[in-house]
């Protein structure tokens, strides 16, 4: 059984639909990556799991339960974190605030998920009381991420996270994300660089016009040559 099953998925926006019958399987522990061109509905898709969108048709199950009509704050609840590509921050709260807003489900923090987090990113420990919007590009980014740790959840959701971070900043972030996958995180990841995530990843889904194109492993998308001439300049 899937730990995320999408099928069917139409949605959108009031009733701007988006999405046109898109289908995902996720399994437990998977590496999953979403590419396509600006404008597919790759982010709507992952709002649309979330629960931002309009869902207008299709079911979205969760460890086997229909979740289609749940709101964001009792996904996080059943497991699921979500680090968007904008608007992820407290800007006016300090790095441990913002870890704390996270946490909204939880009664308190544990002390080892805390160390956890500031083991993965100890530049956000050496921050503790510094203001979101002060960091730089690459700390927010980890802030981002750290705060939908904080919940320990099952399955992590990612729009974006390399935008508009230096080359090294990439590489430093990825290889986080490729850890808290190899530590029983499920990753589903949706990125521009679609090159660094098909190599990264175990199953790949293309997405052109709110439409599922292609998918196979990521190995095997690399080497087609549509994706090669289409989303990776070759």
């Amino acid at each position: 059984m899937s730990l995320l099953s999408v099928q069917n998925l139409v949605a959108g926006y009031g009733d701007l639909e988006i999405l046109h019958g898109v289908d995902l399987e996720i399994d437990e522990g998977d590496y999953d990556v979403v590419i396509g061109p600006n404008g597919a509905g790759k982010t709507t898709l992952l709002k649309s799991i979330f629960g931002f969108t309009n869902r207008m048709d299709g079911t979205i199950t969760f460890e086997g339960e229909d979740i289609t009509e749940r709101d964001p704050e009792d996904l996080v609840r059943d497991g699921i974190g979500f680090v968007p590509q904008e608007e992820n921050l407290f800007p006016n709260l300090t790095v441990i605030e913002n870890i704390r807003m996270g946490a909204y489900t939880r009664d308190e923090i544990p002390d080892r998920v805390l160390d956890d987090i500031y083991e993965r990113f100890p530049r956000l420990e050496e921050r503790t009381e510094q203001r979101a919007g002060t960091l730089s590009g690459g700390e927010r980014k980890m802030l981002a991420v750290a705060r939908a740790l904080v919940t320990e959840p099952d399955l992590l959701i990612l729009d974006e996270p390399s935008s508009g971070l230096a080359p090294h900043l990439v590489d430093e972030l990825f290889e986080q994300i490729d850890a808290i996958n190899d530590e029983g995180t499920t990753i589903l990841l949706v990125e521009q660089n679609a090159e660094e995530a098909l190599s990264r990843g175990d199953y790949g889904y293309v997405l052109t016009q709110g439409k599922i194109q292609l998918e196979d492993e990521c190995k095997t998308l690399l080497e087609m040559e549509d994706v090669q001439e289409n989303y990776l300049g070759g």
